[in-house]
């Protein structure tokens, strides 16, 4: 929920603070982009320490940890007389957005049963567009320095109902703690269940990779290749232009003439893009990862293919015209037809959010944690936070040069043509479905028809 929060903060903050009375804190073109995309720059920080929280504080520890910097990025930032105190405090909620984002699909995929594995890999999605959609909705009521004060509320909560969590089986094993790891797993799956079957399962597993990956290890195809597809599925994420369509928002539906005022769609977008993952939540371990990856990728392109055209070609003949509707936008007298057309930017967004919430974006958190193998699993999570945030800031960071420069459409052409891409892709990675940790690790190691017999004959 705070990362969601914390992502999306300078939505309703940059046109805020482009228009503020003060002059230290009046924010120009340069300086809006460097508060947009500095938070990015964080959660690359926050993914690589993560590579060493992982695997020595524990998954639970880690998560903990993140509220230090991040309660005191949002004083920072709820304070503020100067532009470098906001950009601090950015970059501070962006490092602890980081550690957990790194951490937590990895804890929840390892105290999950694999029956609803899916349905819970898509919480940390779930909570972070609920974390977006409220910081939109109290956009409208607030002013952005008491924004920052309520992003400490999450934080504080987290950090208290996490003390009554057990950590990970599989980290306390790893560590040699094997009765407080089946402790934990007794917590996790009800006294009356056959813990000690799945608890057998996990410690042989643990002790088959009880030492620490090499370089040499990571050569091995069973474990370049799951690594493989981690990295590509983050950085193709990003490609598809999420982060600064999220962060730029606002300032996207004000330069698309949209008709209705920015931050109400900003609202309804937030809500749309809950709506979809919580259908992607119920649906992944019914119709499995790859159809809801394909349907995604679909919608993704349609949309920003959309969102191009229009605003490659509609502004000029709507400025054209004499009659002012919606936001400013004008058209000839007699031609309401004209009027329908400023909606598409809205839809067209709508539309990206659907097909973003229903697979590109919780699914890739997901399948992270489920083909990484065990001994790799804490060091690469964080390096696909590093991957997939700095691509992101990249793309923030020029995102508004390039409208400036080259004009709004070109961003989402390029992104359209990365989201043809991810349809190719889609097809190279396996099915994970209802499938153990264990069992997906089998795949990579022996490959796909020996993986397939040792699922019927277990069925």
């Amino acid at each position: 929920f705070n990362f969601g929060f914390a992502l999306v903060y300078t939505s309703p903050v940059i046109p805020a603070l482009m228009k503020s009375p003060v002059p230290h804190l009046q924010l120009t073109e340069v300086t809006a982009s460097w508060f947009g995309s500095i938070f990015t720059l964080g959660v690359a920080a926050g993914g690589l320490c993560t590579m060493y929280f992982n695997d020595r504080l524990g998954r639970k520890l880690s998560i903990m940890f993140s509220s230090i910097p991040s309660v005191a990025g949002y004083f920072l930032m709820a304070s503020a007389h100067e532009v470098w105190m906001l950009l601090v405090g950015r970059l501070l909620t962006g490092f602890a957005g980081g550690v957990t984002s790194a951490a937590i699909p990895v804890y929840i995929s390892e105290i999950s049963h694999p029956g609803i594995r899916g349905a819970l890999g898509s919480c940390p999605q779930i909570m972070a567009v609920l974390g977006a959609l409220f910081l939109y909705a109290l956009g409208l009521l607030v002013p952005w320095r008491w924004l920052a004060v309520a992003g400490e509320v999450p934080v504080l909560l987290m950090i208290s109902l996490l003390f009554f969590m057990p950590d990970s089986p599989r980290f306390l094993i790893s560590k040699g703690k094997e009765d407080e790891a089946l402790c934990a797993l007794r917590w996790l799956r009800g006294q009356d269940v056959d813990y000690w079957w799945e608890y057998e399962q996990i410690k042989a597993s643990v002790q088959e990779q009880s030492q620490p990956i090499t370089w040499t290890e990571i050569r091995k195809p069973h474990i370049i290749k799951p690594i493989a597809i981690t990295l590509l599925m983050r950085f193709l994420q990003q490609l598809s232009g999420v982060t600064p369509i999220l962060v730029y928002l606002q300032l996207i539906f004000d330069s698309t003439e949209v008709i209705l005022a920015p931050e109400y769609d900003a609202v309804l977008v937030g809500g749309v893009r809950l709506a979809s993952v919580l259908v992607a939540a119920f649906s992944m371990d019914k119709a499995g990862r790859k159809i809801l990856l394909y349907v995604s990728a679909c919608l993704m392109f349609a949309s920003n293919l959309t969102l191009g055209c229009y605003i490659h070609f509609i502004p000029q003949l709507l400025h054209n015209s004499s009659t002012p509707v919606g936001n400013g936008t004008h058209l000839a007298l007699g031609d309401s037809s004209m009027a329908g057309l400023t909606v598409i930017p809205l839809v067209g967004t709508m539309c990206f959010i659907i097909g973003y919430a229903m697979g590109w974006g919780p699914i890739t958190w997901l399948l992270m944690a489920e083909v990484l193998p065990l001994k790799a699993r804490g060091v690469v999570s964080g390096l696909c936070v590093l991957v997939s945030w700095l691509t992101a800031f990249a793309l923030t960071k020029v995102f508004l040069l390039v409208k400036e420069r080259y004009g709004l459409e070109v961003p989402f052409f390029f992104f359209s043509a990365i989201c043809v891409i991810n349809l190719v892709f889609t097809y190279l990675i396996p099915e994970t479905k209802g499938k153990s940790l264990e069992r997906i690790e089998s795949y990579f190691r022996t490959g796909r028809r020996s993986f397939l017999e040792s699922f019927r004959h277990q069925r």
